[in-house]
């Protein structure tokens, strides 16, 4: 883009902010004839995905900022107004709004919300930061139309971000998420009323105790064992971080009324949008447990919680076999596999068990929750990456015929869902199910690395990989465009050493055979821009740009099974398989 084109666009935003400290920082980037850094935040809008918005804070149209949120919503409710004519017409419309610990958290929720209102849909604000499931929650309890939480997860203090929800408490998916990106990109005026109007009129109206009561008691309900945690609830020391985020308020005032010891780390205890304790809030890397994990070790706790800032992700640590204090990071595949077993082992134990039931999982989570699911009888459905395709399983099931039930959800990336109530990752419910978890397998006499080798024994030793490359600046999206143009032109024969037998390609809705050129079957599933490469050992690795952030994501699922080498010679088969994959996947991206 052009110098002309560039401080057009400049000149533009500044007129139209509103926010002094945006206006500014844009105002002094002229001023200082910062090119390089002009470029970078109005080279393009900030982009409405079919999530919502993420994006670096800060003054530009490549920006989060106030006049982003407030055009992204204006866009919002012109398209929640056409989808429900009817209620449009009465004054009947209804949005709820959370919003977690980040930088401008607080200003862009009430942006939002007061755009909502000039719009005329009733706005319900929570009056501090929430939780993520929360708002899905809050959506289905207030029989709301849409939702917002503003957020951007586990990313670094300089990012922040919105996520759009539709009625049923559920990220938008098709047809309603490109409905609202067309909506949002076509947006030239902004309707806008203050907030004290706002509230006379009766379109805000500020929210808490209301939605946290009956979520917390909704929570506690979901649990199989109240009896055991009443008599034995002092059995189990629980050391829990928010890392700075929105689920301190949930976590201790569940599990602390059910009887157990929880100990949260001081330090991390309150929102705050530095995270300064932390280089990424992300339960995912074990450098953010450091803290966690040393009082855990300090305190003698059973299990260590770690949920992110908005809480919808929960990482666990554990008490270390036959290494006293220290502790093993379990992986989200590892979580995600017990709470499947925990989950199916006692809605068969207390009598509970639909006649036919299913849980949900993405297409790169671990092979080994189907095994798990299988040995109950359970189906086990997979979907694309990301919750919103859980939820949508989960909710089609409901009134598809196929009498299914559902009764769990999970991906690799720590997010698992144990309740119908909410239709998104609750990592506050997770972590009441896993102290629970914990404490049944305690009144066992076994740990919950003594119940994952059960499981890898059964079910054969899975071990995953996960790989993520940034690719920054405006050349970003190019680049991760020809590294899957090529490998969808020409697949590799083999990965690791080991042949690839077959390829699913969902963005072109085919499977295809190496082997077989001329032979194609279909996919189904949504589009999206994913390939799978299926190994002659049963091995999968998959590629995929993500959809939030400028990266593009590989996983790779391997299984050894454990015969007469024992599963400490199935680590090994996995470890070697894996390491030899890592260094084809490398050598493409250029590491």
């Amino acid at each position: 883009m052009d110098k002309n084109a560039i401080i057009g666009r400049a000149k533009d935003y500044i007129a139209r902010e509103q926010d002094e400290n945006f206006r500014k920082e844009a105002e002094d980037l002229l001023v200082k004839e910062d090119w390089k850094e002009l470029e970078d935040r109005f080279y393009r809008n900030l982009e409405f995905g079919t999530g919502g918005l993420r994006g670096v804070i800060g003054g530009g149209y490549n920006r989060m900022n106030t006049l982003v949120v407030k055009s992204a919503t204006q866009g919002l409710a012109s398209y929640v107004r056409k989808a429900f004519p009817d209620k449009a017409r009465t004054g009947t419309l209804k949005a709820v709004i959370a919003y977690d610990s980040r930088h401008y958290s607080t200003e862009f929720a009430e942006a939002a919300a007061l755009i909502f209102a000039a719009n005329g849909i009733t706005a319900y604000l929570f009056s501090s930061l929430r939780p993520t499931p929360e708002l899905s929650y809050a959506v289905r309890k207030l029989g709301c139309d849409t939702g917002i939480v503003v957020t951007a997860s586990h990313n670094p203090p300089r990012y922040n971000g919105y996520k759009a929800y539709w009625n049923d408490g559920s990220q938008v998916i098709a047809p309603h998420d490109q409905g609202i990106i067309d909506e949002v990109n076509a947006v030239t005026d902004i309707k806008e009323i203050t907030r004290l109007e706002a509230i006379a009129r009766g379109l805000l109206e500020i929210i808490d105790k209301q939605i946290d009561d009956p979520y917390q008691a909704m929570i506690r309900s979901r649990l199989f064992r109240p009896d055991l945690i009443k008599a034995r609830a002092g059995d189990v020391k629980i050391v829990y971080t928010p890392l700075h985020g929105t689920g301190a308020m949930h976590v201790e005032a569940v599990l602390g009324s059910l009887g157990l010891n929880v100990i949260t780390v001081p330090e991390q205890r309150e929102g705050n949008g530095d995270f300064p304790t932390v280089s990424f809030p992300n339960p995912e890397e074990a450098a953010a447990l450091e803290m966690a994990v040393k009082l855990g070790k300090k305190t003698g706790a059973d299990v260590v919680m770690a949920t992110d800032p908005d809480a919808d992700r929960l990482g666990i640590a554990v008490p270390a076999a036959g290494n006293a204090g220290e502790f093993t990071l379990l992986t989200g595949n590892q979580l995600g596999a017990l709470l499947a077993d925990y989950i199916l082992l006692s809605l068969k134990e207390t009598g509970k068990m639909p006649a036919k039931p299913a849980m949900v999982n993405s297409i790169v989570t671990t092979g080994m929750q189907k095994r798990v699911a299988a040995s109950y009888g359970a189906e086990c459905f997979e979907c694309l990456t990301g919750f919103k395709w859980i939820a949508d399983v989960w909710r089609r099931s409901e009134t598809d015929g196929k009498g299914y039930t559902v009764v769990y959800g999970t991906e690799e990336s720590y997010g698992f869902l144990v309740e119908p109530e909410v239709r998104d990752k609750d990592a506050v419910s997770a972590a009441a199910m896993t102290a629970e978890m914990t404490l049944y397998w305690r009144s066992k006499g076994k740990s919950l690395l003594a119940r994952l080798e059960e499981l890898y024994l059964a079910n054969g030793y899975w071990q995953e990989l996960g790989i993520s490359k940034y690719f920054q600046g405006p050349q970003g999206p190019a680049v991760m465009k020809g590294i899957m143009d090529e490998y969808r032109g020409n697949p590799p024969k083999t990965l690791g050493g080991l042949t690839v037998e077959k390829v699913r390609d969902i963005l072109e809705s085919v499977w295809k055979f190496p082997a077989d050129p001329g032979r194609t079957e279909p996919v189904d599933l949504p589009k999206s821009d994913v390939l799978q490469f299926y190994l002659e050992d049963g091995t999968v690795v998959s590629a995929r740009p993500s959809g939030t952030e400028p990266k593009i994501k590989f996983y790779a699922s391997c299984c050894a099974e454990t015969g007469s080498g024992g599963l400490e010679a199935a680590k090994q088969e996995a470890a070697r398989k894996l390491e030899a994959i890592e260094k084809d996947i490398r050598a493409v991206i250029g590491e």
